[in-house]
């Protein structure tokens, strides 16, 4: 079993997630007591989240970076971002380090290939849903149509992540504005929504919607498994 690095704290909520879904999943697959082989650097995200606000993406990249390269010195064969949005500065935190990055987008992709989906919705923060890095990698690398909502109503999104989910709060009026919003990019062609940010699988679930739900979160940490387990 290959040792999976994990650059946590993104935030910890979310990182949680990711440590009992990586665990969860080993155990299952190979039964009995076995886990995962961890070793995670959590951030301090008030700085991260200040960086982003600032646009101040290089010295984020370089927070990351640090923290890859601690990863990698504690013998980690590969490692995770634990956070859509700081993807932003993949390649930078990549290019830092000789292990390989498992991408986010490319193991979402590939679940949505798997599937035969070729348009998809994506939600998320801001800066997921506005800029490139992850819209642009999902079409050129996998052929995938994106649609994202309208402006003010990432800004909800956007607000709702940063002031209540990233702080553990799961707030029954919000659950229903991305519902809402959701159904929305359905009704324009969507044949799915990516839950873009890792903190929305929070608020979340297949339960609540008809609409067919990839949980980045999921995807991301079963992804690591397989490779792990390689």
């Amino acid at each position: 079993m290959q040792t999976i690095g994990l650059i946590g704290g993104m935030s910890w909520e979310s990182t949680v997630s990711y440590y009992q879904l990586l665990n969860r999943e080993v155990k299952k697959r190979l039964g009995g007591l076995h886990s995962a082989k961890i070793v995670l650097v959590s951030v301090d995200f008030a700085e991260i989240e200040q960086l982003q606000h600032q646009g101040n993406w290089q010295q984020a990249g370089e927070i990351l970076s640090q923290a890859a390269q601690s990863l990698e010195a504690a013998g980690a064969d590969f490692f995770l971002i634990c956070t859509n949005t700081m993807h932003r500065v993949a390649d930078q935190v990549g290019a830092s380090v000789s292990i390989p990055l498992l991408h986010i987008a490319d193991a979402t992709g590939i679940e949505l290939v798997k599937l035969n989906i070729n348009k998809i919705a994506l939600i998320g923060t801001r800066f997921t849903m506005q800029q490139d890095f992850y819209k642009k990698r999902l079409a050129e690398s996998f052929g995938i149509e994106v649609l994202v909502p309208a402006k003010e109503e990432q800004t909800l999104l956007h607000d709702i992540i940063y002031q209540e989910l990233c702080l553990g709060k799961i707030n029954d009026t919000s659950r229903q504005i991305y519902l809402q919003i959701m159904q929305k990019l359905t009704d324009k062609g969507a044949q799915g929504i990516i839950l873009g940010c890792t903190e929305i699988g929070l608020l979340i679930n297949q339960q609540a919607t008809s609409c067919k739900l990839f949980d980045t979160t999921t995807i991301h940490a079963l992804s690591a498994v397989t490779q792990a387990l390689r």
